[in-house]
């Protein structure tokens, strides 16, 4: 990802917990803390938060796997605060999932996969991550070396994650 412009200030979270986020308000806010930012391809970034979560429910995921989907991204980039997403309204297992997908500094891949495998809900939307990431039309515009280097990444997250294509499993 790269960043054009800096995201506006996230919306303050409900102080009341009696007030959840909606769908609409998570869509909201991932929205607008990645505002200005696009994606390698030089695409708006939500259009990568918004393809996930699509793909969260294509494979059944629930409401707050598809609001994790939504802030995936968020604190892993600074787009969201930890601490904004500690007081959020959001259930403790959107939050979970969240921080679960949220890469650590010098964190190795077989770390965070198991943390992903650890924590109910996220493998789910770490497949629908690495599906929109990999999709072959989307890392066609990108150039030869960073297309082969993020293919194989993704392809060995996948692997440590136990997720099989369906060709492969043919």
């Amino acid at each position: 990802m790269s960043h054009t412009a800096s995201p506006p200030s996230p919306p303050s979270p409900p102080s009341s917990p009696d007030e959840p986020l909606s769908l609409a308000d998570v869509e909201a806010t991932a929205r607008a803390a990645h505002a200005g930012q696009t994606d390698k391809a030089g695409r708006p970034y939500a259009d990568h938060l918004r393809a996930v979560a699509e793909g969260v429910r294509r494979r059944g995921g629930d409401d707050e796997q598809i609001a994790a989907a939504w802030l995936h991204d968020a604190v892993e980039d600074d787009a969201l605060s930890e601490r904004w997403l500690r007081e959020a309204a959001l259930s403790r297992r959107t939050k979970d999932i969240v921080l679960a997908l949220t890469r650590r500094a010098g964190e190795p891949p077989e770390a965070y996969a198991a943390r992903i495998l650890a924590t109910p809900g996220a493998p789910l939307v770490k497949e629908a991550d690495l599906a929109h990431n990999a999709d072959p039309a989307r890392l066609a515009v990108l150039d030869t070396a960073t297309r082969t280097r993020l293919t194989e990444k993704y392809t060995r997250m996948r692997a440590l994650l136990g997720l099989v294509d369906p060709d492969e499993a043919a």
